[in-house]
């Protein structure tokens, strides 16, 4: 684990050594004060000669104006260090995650994902700034006012560092315990951060239900677990310090004491006890800041265990290593008996075979739970076949690039996303280079324009989080507007205008019409006054394809078709 963490440093190595060595000069600076105590006491003072004694002082002065700078550089510099690397631990992080299934999402919480992009990565930076200099400059300046203690008086010295062990032991059991404290927080956090993003996003339901009570209780029970978490982390932390503080003191207790009986039997000058008391805060210095250490580096370790954890995780859904570009599609679909289950119970497909023709417009419905939408979630490869194959034109999909694939397949679903911004933003996502012209033709033809031109702000409104702002209806139309855009050779529309009126699905449905020309097109819908059209469709069940032909041939045949036809034209009758 040391070497990958370590491996982060390496586009940084100027500005590591840079940080790192202004730190080991400043710890170096700092051991001058009481050698210099020492010379002035013992040396200096007895020639009666005050300006020597200034100059000494000036000396000093010019070595803390030294370490000043140096100061500011570790700070500035170091902490440019930490976030360089938590911006690439973050970057590659959030990679990971865009590449990862939809299976895996099927079973993780937004908040846990957002810890850690967030505070995990964080401490990380912390540590990454901090963690090497700080354990290299204890060793180096314990090192050092020792061996300066130990010229001096070496019974002395070894009196004073006896209790040193001790600290060593106490810093190897706290840090071991509240590295397993913070992985707990973190867990915590990701509940906690998860449960806000419900409530956050869910306020309309929760108002239009009036459970504000219970929101406000399941909100105190997540709020009570982080308090409990972070109690038992401060916990640990004040029995650490309280015991690193009584022998940091007991030290300091032991250096006058036996530095004054030394110097009362003549083994030891004023000038040399004094800068033995000033040795030992020095020595005692850097164990301080071992309180700290043992407050950031657990969180750092447990925040740096859980990304390797994450970026160890296996993708599910990868690129073979001969993979190759798929450029041109006629558009012709094989189901080759495929099989796919969610895990090992669920089983969704089952050998299921199907081929669809180029330019064909194949409509799929079925009753709830019955497949179709997983049936086309696997052509852009959105989860994997579990058995059989599938193939465009002749060749299995996994021979192809996830991202030249997915480029030849558009996809409205059914329940429609749209990211923070604008109309604009939303629709050009379709083309990221897409002119003014371009979006304003998909505007058009997905029967948006007189919409906009209703807004004042036009194509540049802003739309809210998740839009908000939007009619289920006009946010379903940007969705397609933004299919239009893409203009790929396959399309899948997944209840493409289920949240359109009867007359907008009307106009709606032309617009789609004109576009799946000439196109494959697969259409999964519910309600069967939408698909009548289509050339071709399929009724889908758990066992497998039913039937599977005209609208007019499937009610001639007057089997799952026809009562799907009945239940619902009965109803509307």
């Amino acid at each position: 684990m040391l070497k990958r963490f370590f491996s982060y440093y390496r586009p940084y190595r100027k500005l590591f050594l840079l940080d790192f060595g202004c730190a080991v000069l400043a710890g170096l600076l700092e051991l001058t004060f009481p050698v210099s105590v020492n010379v002035v006491i013992d040396r200096i003072m007895p020639m009666n000669n005050f300006r020597y004694i200034l100059l000494a002082c000036l000396g000093l002065f010019l070595f803390y104006l030294i370490n000043t700078g140096l100061q500011y550089i570790v700070v500035y510099f170091g902490h440019k260090l930490g976030v360089n690397i938590e911006t690439d631990m973050r970057k590659e992080l959030f990679t990971h995650l865009q590449k990862q299934s939809f299976t895996y999402y099927d079973n993780q919480k937004t908040g846990k994902l957002i810890s850690r992009l967030t505070t995990d990565l964080f401490e990380i930076s912390e540590v990454a700034h901090h963690g090497p200099e700080d354990i290299f400059i204890t060793i180096m300046t314990m090192t050092g006012a020792f061996f300066l203690m130990y010229q001096m008086h070496a019974a002395l010295a070894i009196a004073t560092i006896i209790l040193v062990p001790f600290i060593i032991l106490a810093l190897y059991f706290f840090n071991q315990k509240m590295t397993q404290v913070n992985t707990d927080i973190y867990d915590t956090i990701g509940e906690f951060n998860s449960g806000v993003e419900a409530a956050v996003s869910g306020v309309r339901v929760t108002q239009s239900f009036a459970n504000e009570p219970f929101e406000n209780t399941r909100f105190r029970a997540l709020s009570e677990r982080y308090r409990q978490a972070k109690i038992r982390f401060y916990q640990v932390m004040a029995v650490s310090s309280s015991y690193n503080y009584l022998f940091i003191r007991l030290i300091n207790l032991f250096a006058l004491l036996f530095g004054s009986y030394y110097t009362i039997k003549g083994e030891l000058l004023t000038g040399q006890f004094v800068s033995f008391i000033l040795l030992a805060n020095v020595f005692v210095r850097p164990i301080e800041k071992i309180n700290t250490m043992i407050e950031s580096y657990p969180k750092g370790i447990a925040g740096f265990k859980r990304f390797i954890e994450e970026l160890d995780r296996p993708l599910m859904v990868t690129d073979r290593v001969d993979a190759k570009e798929l450029s041109t599609v006629k558009g012709d679909i094989v189901y080759d008996h495929v099989s796919f289950s969610y895990g090992e119970s669920h089983q969704v497909l089952q050998d299921l075979s199907l081929t669809i023709k180029a330019g064909e417009t194949v409509a799929f419905v079925g009753e709830s739970g019955s497949g179709k939408t997983t049936l086309c979630n696997l052509l852009p490869r959105f989860y994997e076949a579990t058995d059989g194959a599938i193939t465009i034109d002749g060749e299995d999909i996994q021979s192809f690039t996830l991202e030249s694939l997915r480029r030849k397949i558009g996809t409205v679903q059914q329940d429609v996303f749209l990211f923070p911004g604008t109309i604009r933003e939303n629709i050009a996502y379709g083309k990221l280079s897409a002119t003014d012209a371009e979006i304003s033709q998909a505007v058009r033809l997905a029967h948006l324009d007189q919409v906009i031109s209703q807004m004042e702000q036009g194509l540049d409104t802003v739309i809210g989080e998740r839009g908000v702002k939007l009619s289920g209806g006009q946010k379903q139309r940007v969705a397609i507007a933004r299919m239009f855009l893409k203009n790929p050779p396959i399309l899948i529309l997944d209840e493409a205008t289920s949240a359109l009126d009867t007359e907008t699905e009307q106009v709606i449905q032309e617009s789609l019409d004109t576009l799946a020309h000439g196109r494959t097109t697969l259409i999964i819908a519910h309600r069967l006054a939408t698909v009548q059209h289509a050339d071709r469709i399929i009724v889908v069940s758990p066992n497998g394809i039913l039937e599977q032909g005209s609208h007019e041939e499937l009610l001639k045949q007057q089997g799952a078709y026809q009562k799907l036809y009945d239940a619902q034209f009965r109803t509307l009758a």
